[in-house]
């Protein structure tokens, strides 16, 4: 008798489901009697106690459902260590209830910061295996996370749609993508929408350079630029600011983000009609799009494998297209950026979109 515990844990995000289906049909199908522990709201659920038991027709039905039957939350990896406010002990309460419930194994999935609350229970003595999710793209270790592909399907949606009203009225827009410290699904969505402008939090911009290109564009007889701008964008002055002081800064911040302080730099300086369009959590829910139900169910089903075999302590990733196994400790803590030399940057430039560089 296999008994494996599931959760998902974070922000939620396309084809969670689909990865959990593939889990647990590589499971149920394997001939071995297993039982499924399905933890609700994430790595509470684990703490708390409070999980459903999951057959196989639970599996059925959801390889096109957005979000996560089980539920999802955020539990900070920085706070994980603090007593919540019933003074239990979050680490010792969740070793308590995988022992209590005679777990052979912890299936997760999840971003960063579930990472490193998973590589915490693995150096704990807890059996892991971890999927890698996030529309944001940014885990070490993977060239590929689920739900990346379906954000990029819907911000690019987005621009698009934007194109048309842009070049009706002659206006500049901005579209506001998500990803606060990483740009991976700015650019692709950027350079899939056709932007002019892709401002990403790893190449600070140069306002003046934006300005640059948007007076470019209007005297080559082209009325209307399109900017794809990340949530953490940022300018090179604030770059230089340290971290207290970049925080301080925004506490006396006068603008609901960077993206429309960005349009009131340029309307001050161009007297361009600018707007700015944010399509927000749109872009981690609905159905996941093609791509991600193959790729997620791939990896769900190489978990489901590696339950069976006995080989924990690692995240199923996706290198050179081919499923790898890598280790907990080396994905833990690490973050996977946007280089500013890397190739897909410099083609970008060469089709004439601009970084603000």
């Amino acid at each position: 008798m296999k008994r494996i515990g599931m959760l998902t844990s974070g922000g939620d995000c396309q084809a969670l489901n689909a990865a959990m289906r593939g889990v647990g049909k590589c499971l149920f199908n394997s001939g071995e009697q297993v039982e499924i522990y399905g933890f609700l709201e994430g790595y509470k659920g684990l703490i708390y106690g409070n999980f459903r038991m999951l057959a196989s027709t639970d599996f059925s039905g959801i390889l096109t459902k957005g979000g996560t039957i089980l539920g999802s939350s955020r539990t900070p990896f920085k706070q994980i260590r603090e007593p919540d406010e019933n003074g239990i002990d979050k680490v010792d309460a969740m070793k308590q209830n995988y022992h209590k419930l005679r777990l052979d194994c912890l299936v997760i999935l999840g971003g960063n910061g579930t990472h490193k609350t998973a590589n915490l229970l693995r150096e704990e003595g807890l059996n892991v295996v971890t999927l890698p999710k996030t529309i944001d793209n940014d885990l070490w270790g993977t060239d590929m996370t689920f739900g990346f592909q379906s954000a990029v399907n819907i911000a690019t949606e987005a621009i698009d749609c934007i194109h048309t009203t842009a070049a009706s009225h002659g206006r500049v827009f901005i579209v506001e993508v998500m990803g606060h410290k990483v740009g991976f699904l700015t650019l692709n969505a950027g350079i899939a929408g056709g932007a002019d402008i892709i401002l990403i939090p790893e190449i600070p911009y140069d306002i003046d350079k934006v300005i640059h290109k948007i007076e470019e564009r209007s005297k080559n007889g082209r009325k209307f630029t399109i900017l794809a701008v990340a949530e953490g964008a940022i300018s090179k002055e604030d770059s230089k600011l340290s971290k207290k002081e970049y925080k301080e800064k925004l506490k006396n911040y006068k603008f609901p983000s960077v993206s429309y302080e960005i349009a009131q730099q340029i309307k001050d300086k161009t007297g361009q009609d600018v707007r700015v369009t944010v399509p927000g959590h749109t872009q981690r829910g609905g159905s996941p799009c093609p791509y991600d139900r193959v790729f997620a169910s791939r990896l769900g089903s190489e978990a489901g494998k590696m339950v069976l075999d006995g080989e924990y302590g690692c995240m199923v990733g996706y290198k050179n297209r081919e499923i790898v196994k890598v280790p907990l400790e080396e994905v833990a803590g690490k973050l996977k950026m946007v280089s500013p030399e890397s190739g897909v940057v410099k083609e970008a430039k060469m089709l004439g979109i601009s970084f603000g560089d």
